[in-house]
């Protein structure tokens, strides 16, 4: 029977199932947001929550607990430091799956995972739309047909800006 059995296979047998679980949590420590496939996405957070959650008290027993899921001094040493200080008062929950279409070559859905407080990037491009919108009305707009207007109109006003202040300066 199959009762109670919940866990995703992924069509691999055991051990290249520890391995592929083993890789794709070095790699989201390592960069905090991994692409992959929904299916491994969500296996993954089932698998690294509980570490993550163990990092948090960080006592040799759970050093060494962790190490055997993932044989990694380094990945191991940042989780146990940055990680778990930046989640030291959430109650669980510390990644975040979210799905972002499908891939081109077999159509298989993929999903990006990231660790919740290590989303910098969504921050950043607030203040980049900012910057953008601010550039942008000292830009001038190009096309093929108008490469040389563009630039001289682009040159001009600086030349008449030097005129100006040159007749100023008399």
């Amino acid at each position: 029977m199959r009762h109670g059995k919940t866990i995703n296979h992924l069509s691999r047998k055991a051990g290249h199932r520890a391995a592929l679980m083993m890789n794709l949590s070095l790699a989201l420590i390592q960069h905090k947001r991994i692409f992959t496939t929904v299916a491994k996405a969500k296996a993954l957070k089932k698998h690294i929550e509980p570490l993550i959650t163990k990092s948090k008290s960080n006592t040799t027993h759970n050093r060494r607990v962790v190490f055997s899921y993932l044989s990694n001094k380094e990945a191991v040493t940042e989780l146990f430091s940055t990680v778990a200080a930046a989640v030291a008062t959430r109650p669980g929950g510390y990644t975040r799956v979210i799905r972002t279409g499908f891939r081109k070559g077999d159509g298989a859905e993929m999903a990006m995972i990231e660790l919740v407080d290590f989303n910098e990037i969504y921050t950043n491009t607030k203040k980049r739309r900012s910057e953008k919108s601010v550039g942008s009305e000292t830009k001038t707009r190009r096309t093929r047909r108008g490469k040389g207007k563009a630039v001289a109109a682009a040159t001009a006003p600086a030349a008449t800006n030097t005129a100006v202040d040159a007749s100023e300066e008399e």
